[in-house]
């Protein structure tokens, strides 16, 4: 359950805090005092997208935290381990409109946060109640309520390999109905790339070094006849010179207590002098140098020819392989022709009846979940002052292989007649405000048994309706509350005269600014509190009375 929640400098909210029990708890206060900033905190706690612009006026930064207890499958899916059955979660945002996320004082992400809410926390506000003119809504609120995931996952994983396949076959069939022009392309493409006949970045390199030393021929044949001379074993080259010193030296022993040191010395020095000089003369060597005009002239075409590969087929010569591999792969499965494309709708004839069996089990699924819904939510919605209400969940499903999306093969509605004479006709276009609120009170009684959130807050799900039917709403929640924890934000006093807790957010001016507290009512403040609510500008002592008799009805 949520037993604590923090704000920091949102909006009217310098620092809100707020320690929830468990049972059915309800928030009241003045309109603008602060009761849809917890709504709108609460929300980003479990993913919603925050906004700068809620940072309080001259404040750097704004933090919404909340400690959750008795969580253990939340706290096992966040730390990825069975422990502690407490999750901590903050949210700070900055005017650079950056978020920081903490689960357990440890850094974490946004999808984090929206994986983890089912296990914490279901959110009932005015908003949400809209989605119930969305039909598009409908097979979610079915599923959650059928606990179909792993039905739902497999089908999907078939779904999508039928739609890779489906794919495959669409463009092989434009393939192939431009098959000889597109032949005539690859086949070009293919032979334009082969012609060069270069297939690493080394043989480039190696192209390359062979045109400067062609280019500076005349200045390498010099070079080299200075370097062979200057290193040579011939009459005055480095290598005789050594060789004459090194032999002088070792005759000087008698005299010299190191010659035979310096003559090794010198020795080595004649063998490093000496593979300079082969190597150099190996690097500068013209041997492969024949007809240096012909050859310069064919280099710069090669090059030439490679650049425009790379301009048109990739930028090195990796990606133009890759390319040319799979255009090969392409011209192959031109040239396989109608038998391509047979075996292709054969492999999707077989994906279809494994993505229909799937389907099926899923329809079969929903349909049982459908038949329970509606009678659960028939039930409620009599308790919830609708006496004549009719209620009905249908799932239809398309037939024939064109049917499969992503959700399956079932389109689902739900159905209502509130008065008896009228037709049962689609929810989203029949319900009114004060229905709507009534029916998502039930769907969430319903879901919830399935979906098993341990805290339920409802964000004015009395608007719309009468006194009366606020009643009801309020011993309905009591009666959830049973349960799992209840939150409910509400402006009925008969709602909160049924509630076990009640807290009051109020505002007040703090240093010439607005500023929003909250804390537990009980005894005679609660009792204000609920004449407030029940109406008229001054607090009267009828409406202090009423107020007073009302929690006294509802007395535990």
């Amino acid at each position: 359950m949520l037993k604590d929640l923090q704000i920091e400098n949102v909006a009217v909210a310098k620092k809100l805090e707020i320690e929830f029990e468990g049972g059915f708890s309800v928030v009241t206060g003045e309109t603008g005092a602060g009761k849809s900033v917890m709504i709108d905190c609460l929300h980003s706690l479990i993913g919603a997208k925050t906004n700068k612009d809620s940072i309080r006026s001259g404040e750097e930064r704004a933090t919404v935290s909340a400690l959750f207890v008795d969580v253990p499958h939340a706290a096992s899916f966040l730390n990825g381990e069975e422990g502690d059955a407490e999750v901590s979660l903050s949210r700070t945002v900055t005017p650079d409109s950056r978020s920081a996320v903490r689960v357990n004082g440890r850094p974490a992400t946004v999808s984090q946060l929206k994986d983890a809410a089912p296990y914490l926390i279901g959110i009932t506000s005015q908003h949400e109640t809209q989605t119930l003119i969305d039909k598009d809504e409908y097979i979610g609120l079915l599923d959650s309520f059928a606990s179909d995931d792993p039905l739902l996952e497999d089908y999907r994983k078939k779904y999508s390999v039928l739609s890779a396949k489906r794919g495959e076959i669409k463009e092989l069939r434009l393939s192939l109905k431009d098959r000889e022009m597109l032949s005539d392309i690859l086949s070009y493409q293919i032979r334009e790339i082969d012609s060069v006949k270069i297939s690493s970045e080394k043989e480039v390199d190696k192209l390359l070094r062979l045109r400067e030393k062609i280019k500076n021929i005349e200045k390498t044949a010099k070079s080299k006849a200075l370097i062979d001379k200057a290193l040579s074993s011939d009459n005055g080259g480095a290598v005789y010179l050594l060789n004459r010193t090194s032999a002088a030296i070792s005759k000087l022993s008698d005299v010299l207590p190191d010659a035979e040191e310096l003559s090794e010395k010198l020795d080595e020095a004649r063998y490093m002098i000496i593979d300079v000089a082969e190597r150099a003369s190996d690097g500068l060597s013209s041997d492969e140098i024949t007809d240096p005009d012909a050859q310069l002239n064919l280099i710069e075409s090669k090059l030439s020819q490679i650049e425009k590969l790379k301009w048109k087929y990739g930028s090195t010569l990796e990606e133009i392989q890759a390319f040319r591999d799979e255009s090969q792969k392409k011209l192959d499965a031109l040239e396989e022709g109608e038998d391509a494309l047979s075996r292709l709708e054969k492999e999707e004839r077989a994906l279809i009846a494994s993505a229909d069996a799937a389907a099926e089990k899923l329809t079969a699924a929903r349909r049982a979940a459908a038949e329970k819904l509606s009678r659960e939510m028939t039930a409620t919605l009599k308790e919830l002052d609708m006496p004549k209400v009719r209620f009905k969940v249908e799932v239809r499903t398309n037939a024939g292989s064109d049917g499969f999306s992503l959700t399956g093969k079932d389109e689902v509605d739900m159905i209502i007649s509130v008065n008896p004479g009228e037709p049962m006709m689609s929810l989203y276009k029949v319900a009114s405000g004060g229905e709507l609120s009534r029916i998502m009170l039930a769907l969430k009684c319903s879901v919830n048994e399935k979906s098993g959130s341990p805290t339920l807050v409802f964000d004015e799900i009395d608007v719309g309706v009468s006194g009366s039917t606020s009643e009801r709403i309020g011993i309905m929640m009591r009666e959830l509350s049973k349960r799992v924890q209840v939150i409910c934000v509400t402006h009925s006093p008969q709602i909160a005269s049924l509630a076990d807790h009640h807290y009051l957010i109020k505002k007040a001016e703090v240093a010439g600014r607005a500023e929003s507290s909250a804390y537990e009512i009980k005894g005679e403040q609660r009792a204000l509190e609920i004449a407030r609510m029940i109406g008229e500008i001054e607090i009267t002592e009828k409406q202090i009375a009423a107020a007073k008799e009302m929690l006294g009805a509802h007395d535990r």
